[in-house]
């Protein structure tokens, strides 16, 4: 279903061979355009809350002009695509019902797999949970006395005991119980609040079942999104190690971090295996800009003229220049040196991180993407 090879070439190495777990990868070509699909994350990449973020809009404006298909793809089930492409709209950025996929879709895709066309399912969600089964030919139901052959549960803000009550009594019976995410919470205007993870462990404890998942970071919902946007070269564009670019790890699919969102810096510096993305941007201007190689000289790590350096238990950064290319090499070198150290999560990225935020406040945030 989808082309596992990456347009970007492998991942780099160091020169002397040293290497701990997955590397970053380098590109002499703007991520946009090596790329046919970006898989976006939505929260923490796109927008944060209600308010798209600074300069969002433009950059996947000029990603599409450089000749990338967009896709937004979100762990969150509560809303049908709809309402997700009307909210982007009304932020100022481009995109299409058909252009948005969330776990919702990928949990009735699951169900529908495993279950004969008409197929009554518990809801225990909301219209997001809904849309998505009619579309797979099932029949969406409210109660375990109306024989559901299966269990669907989705975050709402609407879900309450009445809910996990008929899903507990659902699950009784031994039908099956697809989830469409663990994630434990959720962002809101007002702070962080119990999301669909929280509720999937009431039905959790209720029972002693355990679901199958469609979220990230399963491989079900990039799945579902590969199948309905296509793509040769697809790239998971995330701000979430533990589900963004773990999930697109699991799947196989190259990955992008941008520090607007969750992860922070330290997070990323210090993140091993299957967490570790192949490549890393201060946020989206990213996608427009070529990600060169990192080259190890002994202690130090160079990147297009930065040098990260460390020396004990505290890595030193030197950019070379101004501007958005600079602090990318610089973070790029950064990372780099701290993946191949023995105890990265001992370092103190104190001064380099500064370094890097000093430099991000004054860059000129527009790149135009290279050929």
């Amino acid at each position: 279903m989808r082309d596992l090879s990456t347009a970007a070439g492998p991942a780099a190495g160091v020169a002397d061979g040293h290497r701990v777990g997955p590397q970053l990868r380098g590109t002499a070509r703007a991520l946009a355009r090596a790329h046919d699909v970006l898989l976006l994350d939505l929260d923490g990449v796109v927008y944060a809350g209600p308010r798209a973020l600074p300069g969002a809009a433009d950059r996947l404006a000029r990603c599409r002009q450089a000749g990338a298909r967009l896709g937004y793809v979100t762990n969150n089930a509560s809303r049908t695509p709809q309402a997700v492409a009307e909210q982007l709209l009304d932020l100022g950025v481009e995109a299409s019902e058909e252009a948005v996929v969330t776990s919702a879709q990928a949990a009735a895709r699951l169900l529908a797999e495993r279950l004969p066309d008409g197929s009554r399912v518990l809801v225990v969600g909301g219209e997001g949970l809904v849309a998505a089964l009619i579309e797979q030919g099932l029949e969406p139901v409210w109660s375990a006395d109306d024989d559901p052959a299966a269990v669907a549960q989705g975050f709402h803000p609407s879900v309450g005991w009445a809910q996990l009550a008929e899903g507990a009594y659902a699950l009784a019976t031994g039908v099956v119980w697809v989830a469409s995410n663990l994630d434990r919470t959720v962002p809101t205007e007002r702070g962080t609040a119990p999301g669909n993870g929280t509720l999937v462990e009431a039905l959790r404890t209720a029972t002693g079942r355990e679901p199958v998942v469609a979220g990230k970071p399963e491989p079900a919902l990039f799945d579902e999104a590969i199948r309905r946007l296509g793509g040769r070269l697809p790239l998971v564009v995330g701000d979430r190690i533990d589900t963004d670019i773990a999930g697109a790890r699991r799947s196989g699919l190259p990955s992008l971090l941008v520090l607007t969102g969750v992860s922070t810096l330290a997070d990323v510096c210090t993140a091993q295996g299957e967490d570790r993305p192949d490549y890393v941007a201060p946020d989206l201007e990213g996608l427009l800009l070529e990600h060169p190689e990192v080259r190890r000289h002994g202690a130090s790590f160079g990147c297009a003229g930065a040098i990260a350096t460390i020396d004990g238990s505290t890595p030193s950064l030197v950019l070379a220049g101004a501007g958005a290319p600079a602090v990318l090499a610089g973070l790029r070198a950064l990372v780099a040196a701290c993946w191949v150290h023995d105890d990265p999560g001992s370092l103190d990225l104190g001064p380099a991180t500064q370094t890097l935020h000093e430099m991000m406040a004054v860059a000129p945030r527009r790149s135009d993407a290279r050929q």
